[in-house]
């Protein structure tokens, strides 16, 4: 990476390892958005239907490659969606023909589209075993989902009830702890260093009392949820410190402007058209620019196996006022942060 004067950075084009395309008319908007930014992403499966086969991960494949404008370099990784049904040669397979980079975990009910997902991991060891004898990696929606457990405290428990029993009983898995929003979690990637974990722009600028005090922000409400302040600070530290196992994930994830602003309103935050300025923004004010390559372009490969970007992406520090919306099908989805203005712009 490279600064000068400390107006313009040229780094590798990072990766985004966690981001929802969506699907359809959707992914016009979705894909250029993403692509302009990044070589590569982890494309989530949580489609109705879900993305379970290896057919289904390669029709999604082609509808998105579709979409990728005709100026701009693209590739999706696929991956599958972790269901009860799953088939342990469709794990082979997919490791095999470098089709799928991943399986992920949705505790049922934790989020969008989850329905589909594990109520108990013991109904899936088998998969889990074949995942990880061929070395495919488990990427993890983690929260719990009982009612009994409050909502802010549901990552915490998570990691105390249900990875680390798994952890423990298959430590040769692979592991990425994915949008991590408390402490518990940085302390318990660190303390597992076989495991990764991908940090959100929205988790590292916003906290709870941005959601919640002076009124309810719609556009704010995520899954996981916003946390304390405290973990905030504790995600900035991790996400800064060039330590190998935090890397770039936006979970960017678009819902129409309608499904958020109801009563029953859908999580997700839309970041995908700016989310290297968001990034970047926290570097810069935490004095640690010199590590933003590491987060968005090189730790994120080196745990998945795959070669290092040799293109470059410049960003300046250049004021730009974040849109207010994208179209999204025939609908419009909000952006997060939507007339904000950030320090930095891509150049």
């Amino acid at each position: 990476m490279t600064k000068d004067t400390l107006v313009r950075l040229t780094l590798r084009q990072p990766d985004d390892w966690h981001v929802h395309l969506r699907d359809g008319d959707a992914l016009s908007t979705t894909v250029p958005d993403c692509a302009r930014s990044f070589a590569r992403a982890i494309v989530m499966p949580n489609l109705k239907p879900p993305v379970a086969s290896l057919d289904a991960a390669s029709q999604y494949r082609d509808r998105i490659l579709a979409a990728v404008p005709d100026d701009v370099s693209f590739e999706p990784l696929m991956t599958l969606y972790l269901t009860p049904s799953l088939a342990i040669d469709a794990v082979r397979e997919g490791r095999a023909s470098g089709l799928i980079k991943g399986v992920k975990f949705y505790p049922q009910g934790a989020t969008t589209n989850s329905d589909a997902g594990i109520a108990a991991l013991d109904t899936v060891m088998p998969v889990l075993d074949a995942m990880a004898d061929v070395g495919l990696p488990l990427l993890v929606h983690g929260e719990v989902t009982d009612r009994d457990i409050d909502i802010f405290d549901r990552e915490a428990v998570f990691l105390e009830r249900t990875l680390g029993p798994l952890m423990a009983r298959l430590p040769e898995l692979r592991v990425v702890l994915e949008h991590i929003t408390t402490e518990d979690s940085v302390q318990f990637v660190q303390a597992h260093p076989a495991m990764g974990a991908t940090i959100t722009a929205h988790h590292l600028i916003y906290s709870r009392n941005d959601m919640l005090a002076g009124g309810i922000r719609p556009h704010l409400y995520c899954l996981p949820i916003l946390k304390r302040e405290k973990h905030r600070h504790a995600l900035i530290e991790a996400a800064t410190s060039g330590h190998p196992q935090f890397f770039l994930g936006t979970d960017s994830a678009p819902h129409a402007i309608g499904d958020k602003e109801s009563d029953c309103g859908c999580a997700g935050c839309y970041t995908a058209p700016h989310a290297l300025p968001l990034y970047v923004s926290v570097f810069d004010q935490v004095g640690r620019l010199d590590q933003f390559e590491a987060f968005a372009s090189i730790h994120g490969p080196r745990f998945y196996g795959l070669p290092l970007n040799t293109n470059t992406i410049s960003l300046e520090k250049r004021p730009m006022q974040i849109p207010e919306s994208r179209p999204f099908g025939t609908k419009t989805v909000r952006l997060l942060g939507a007339g904000d203005t950030l320090e930095w712009s891509l150049a």
